[in-house]
C-alpha cells in the first residue's frame, strides 16, 4: 500500500519541546490517527497515494523512506523559522583578487 516505510509524526510535548514518533507500518499509525483522505496532488510522486490524517499536515518528504506528518502548530513554527532563516552571504571576488587569493593559499 504505502511506498514509504516510515511514517514520522512530529508534535509538541506538554513542555513545548518537539515530540517525534516513528511508525514502521501503516497499521500502527491507524491505531492512533484517523485517515481522512489520500494525497493525490503532491509534486513528489513518491508521496501520491499516501494517507492524509485528521489534525496533521502532510505527507512531507523527509529522506528517502520517510513520510513526515506535523501538527498544525509545529508546521507553523517550522515554516516561520525556515522563511526567516537568512541565507549565507557569499563574497564575490574582483578579478584582481582571484589570483592573489590563489597565491596566498599555497
Amino acid at each position: 500500500m504505502a511506498k514509504k516505510e516510515v511514517f514520522r509524526v512530529v508534535t509538541r510535548a506538554s513542555d513545548g519541546s518537539l515530540k517525534i514518533r516513528d511508525f514502521h507500518s501503516a497499521e500502527m499509525i491507524y491505531r492512533t490517527h484517523t485517515q481522512v483522505g489520500v494525497d493525490d496532488s503532491s509534486t513528489d510522486l513518491d508521496l501520491r497515494g499516501m494517507p492524509i490524517f485528521k489534525g496533521l499536515i502532510g505527507p512531507i518528504p523527509e529522506g528517502k523512506n520517510i513520510a513526515r506528518y506535523e501538527s498544525h502548530d509545529v508546521f507553523e513554527v517550522m515554516t516561520k523559522e525556515w522563511a526567516n532563516a537568512s541565507p549565507r552571504r557569499r563574497r564575490r571576488l574582483k578579478p584582481g583578487e582571484v589570483s592573489s587569493e590563489a597565491n596566498s593559499e599555497d
